[in-house]
This record gives C-alpha cells, sequence and structure tokens, in this order.
C-alpha cells in the first residue's frame, strides 16, 4: 500500500513497518539493481532502535516494499576498498564527483552470523547530490562476492 502526500510517499515495509520517505530520500536507480531491473526507487534506511554502531543500513525498495537489502560502507571493513571502474558504467548515477559520492555494498547476514560477508565485487554508486545511483560490477577479480567481516566487525566493536 503506498499512499503520495505532499513531498512524502507513505509505504508498509516488511522491516520498518509504515514509514514516511520524503521526496528528497528517493534514490532512483535508472537500470534497477542487479537480480531486479524493474526495481528502480529506493530510499536509505536504518534500524533506529539497534543504531547504526556497525554501519548496517537498509535500501529499501519503493517498488516492492517488501524488498530491503542490508548494506554498509566497504570502508568499514576494507579501508583499502577502491576498485576501478569505466567511467560509462556510472553514466546512470549522474555527475560524479569525490563529494557527491556515496559507495555501499550489500551484507550478507545468514543465520550463523559468523559467516557474515559483504559483497566487494557488486558495490552501489549512489550520487548523493542528485538522489541518482548504480549497481556496477567491479571485474578484476581483485574483490569477492563474499568477503567474510564478522571479525573485523567485532575486532570495531572491541575497539581495537
Amino acid at each position: 500500500m503506498r499512499q503520495q502526500k505532499r513531498g512524502k510517499m507513505r509505504i508498509e515495509t516488511k522491516i520498518f513497518g509504515e514509514i514516511d520517505v520524503a521526496d528528497e530520500k528517493i534514490i532512483t536507480f535508472e537500470k534497477g539493481i542487479i537480480g531486479f531491473p524493474e526495481l528502480k526507487r529506493f530510499a536509505l534506511l536504518h534500524d533506529e532502535e539497534k543504531g547504526t554502531d556497525v554501519g548496517i543500513r537498509f535500501l529499501q525498495s519503493l517498488d516492492e516494499p517488501a524488498f530491503a537489502m542490508p548494506v554498509m560502507d566497504p570502508l568499514i571493513v576494507k579501508p583499502d576498498y577502491d576498485p576501478e571502474v569505466e567511467d560509462e558504467l556510472l553514466a546512470s548515477a549522474g555527475h560524479i564527483t569525490e563529494d557527491n559520492i556515496l559507495v555501499l555494498v550489500t551484507v550478507t547476514v545468514p543465520a550463523d552470523l559468523t559467516k557474515m560477508s559483504v559483497n566487494l565485487q557488486g558495490p552501489f554508486v549512489i550520487n548523493v547530490e542528485e538522489h541518482k545511483a548504480c549497481q556496477v560490477i567491479v571485474e578484476n577479480g581483485e574483490y569477492p562476492v563474499k568477503f567474510p567481516v564478522y571479525d573485523i566487525l567485532q575486532a570495531r566493536k572491541a575497539g581495537e
């Protein structure tokens, strides 16, 4: 169920319940995301109660309210993360600069938390000024689809 209000969209989500998303918080993926080309509008949300101590947020689909992906800044778990991507792959995200770019990667959270991983091969590139984004595939083989992060996050939590 979606309702459009002045400057806001109200949706019923699986994780967050009923929420309002301000128009300026809507991120458009012109080409959708990998595996879900029909999903084009998203909002970046976080669990207010749990906070964002490990930096996990959710890329919540506004087109399919039951769909939300956990995402995080890859630099939290891999400080030297700096994939090379062809400029034309980023074209649908508008004019990307160092000041307007936000890179996020999907987080896989299995029942066994020690097997938690992030996908460093398929990052989301978000232009925070233009509210446009794209998902790219890093081709060079340097970054894995399943990069284990449990131990890294535990060490961060312990203040190491």
